[in-house]
């Protein structure tokens, strides 16, 4: 309605504040973080940021392990009672197909689960009648080394913990796939500066696959979108703009989803 008043001046400061803590400890769930190290990486002065953590630790949202704050058990409890993709499909959905329609392919959007992989949670189809049916159901994950999206995933992670969790040789889906680890670790590097990544022919004949990260504003990997076609329709010359029209995309499920809305 006319006399209400604008999203971003309804947001509760604090609110935004405390979340924004939430995010970075969760971008370090293990070791979690002091007081000093979170003010600094989330931009709070050290007394606000130890207040908002001070009643965080009263409700059970984080708890505070010698001098170290790591997220707490009623946040977990609560987490484990919330489906992690229901409202995250329904908004998101829009978008999908309507980049699915910009380019007449298919569109994915996968999330990292708790297991080092990828679910796959929402698509959209453009109205070829032949297309790519992604091998993938709806929360299954995908082959890591040989998907764009999987690609994605690995390069977000340390090259110590690349060479402990990846084997040698990898497995072999059509002549092209990447087999041998240095190479594909050095491939990830790649990935990891141009902020994209591209597979042609790696994890099937004719597939020719992109796969944009999505973070939240503390840098945190939340989300991959990701293109599918075949590649005697969609032409390499074309990958400029979809790569264009991908990160507008992301930067838009950002704002939905992952936005700090303290900021500007």
């Amino acid at each position: 309605m006319a006399d209400e008043p604008e999203h971003a001046t309804m947001a509760n400061k604090s609110v935004s504040k405390a979340v924004r803590l939430l995010r970075e400890l969760g971008a370090q769930p293990r070791t979690g973080a002091t007081v000093t190290t979170l003010a600094k990486a989330t931009g709070l002065s050290r007394p606000t940021a130890f207040r908002l953590l001070y009643s965080l630790e009263q409700a059970g949202l984080v708890d505070r392990i010698d001098t170290n704050y790591v997220l707490g058990w009623e946040l977990a409890r609560l987490g484990r009672r919330a489906d992690p993709y229901t409202g995250l499909v329904a908004h998101a959905q829009p978008l999908l197909q309507e980049l699915a329609d910009k380019f007449n392919e298919s569109v994915t959007l996968s999330v990292p689960n708790s297991h080092d992989g990828l679910d796959l949670v929402a698509e959209a189809a453009g109205s070829h009648v032949v297309g790519i049916v992604s091998r993938n159901m709806v929360g299954e994950q995908y082959p890591m080394h040989a998907s764009s999206t999987g690609k994605v995933l690995l390069a977000s992670q340390p090259p110590e913990k690349l060479r402990a969790m990846l084997p040698e040789k990898l497995d072999a889906f059509t002549p092209y796939t990447i087999t041998d680890r240095s190479a594909l670790i050095k491939e990830l590097e790649q990935v990891r500066e141009q902020g994209f990544a591209i597979i042609d022919n790696e994890l099937e004949h004719e597939l020719l696959s992109l796969s944009r990260p999505i973070r939240d504003s503390a840098g945190t990997l939340v989300a991959i979108l990701t293109l599918n076609s075949p590649r005697s329709r969609f032409g390499r010359a074309r990958i400029p703009e979809a790569l264009q029209q991908m990160q507008s995309t992301a930067d838009r499920l950002t704002a939905l989803f992952w936005r700090d809305a303290t900021a500007g």
